[in-house]
C-alpha cells in the first residue's frame, strides 16, 4: 500500500489497517486506509511530555485507486507534560508544492484536541 501513499505521511503515520468495501460494480467500491500517528513528539522538551492517545479520527478523501474511492482514517496523537498538564500536539505540513488541502483537512491539522 505505501507505494501510493505520500511519502512525507508515511514519516509520520503508521498503517494500521486497510479496508475494502465492494460497490455494485466489482471494478468500484471503497478502500478505507487507517493511520495512526508515531509516537514521536516533535519538541525540544519532548521529555516532559508524556503520550495520552489519540483525538478523534478524522475521514479525508484521497485521489482515487482503481476506480475505488479512498478514505484515510487519521487519528492523531495528543500529548500532555507531565508537571503542567499543558496539551501539544505535533504540526505536520503533509502537501506538495502546487497542491492545495480540503477545508476538512485544513481544519483537522489546525485543531487542538
Amino acid at each position: 500500500m505505501e507505494h501510493f501513499l505520500p511519502k512525507e505521511l508515511l514519516n509520520h503515520f503508521e498503517i494500521v489497517s486497510v479496508k475494502k468495501k465492494e460497490g455494485l460494480n466489482p471494478l468500484s467500491g471503497e478502500l478505507e486506509i487507517h493511520l495512526d500517528e508515531k509516537n514521536q513528539l516533535y519538541r525540544e522538551d519532548c521529555l516532559e511530555y508524556e503520550s495520552k492517545g489519540f483525538c478523534p479520527s478524522s475521514r479525508i478523501q484521497d485521489f482515487p485507486i482503481r476506480g475505488n474511492a479512498v478514505y484515510l482514517c487519521i487519528r492523531r496523537r495528543k500529548w500532555r507534560h507531565k508537571h503542567t498538564g499543558k496539551q501539544a500536539r505535533n504540526s505536520f505540513d503533509l502537501t506538495t508544492d502546487g497542491t492545495r488541502m480540503t477545508r476538512e483537512l485544513s481544519d483537522f491539522l489546525k485543531d487542538a484536541c
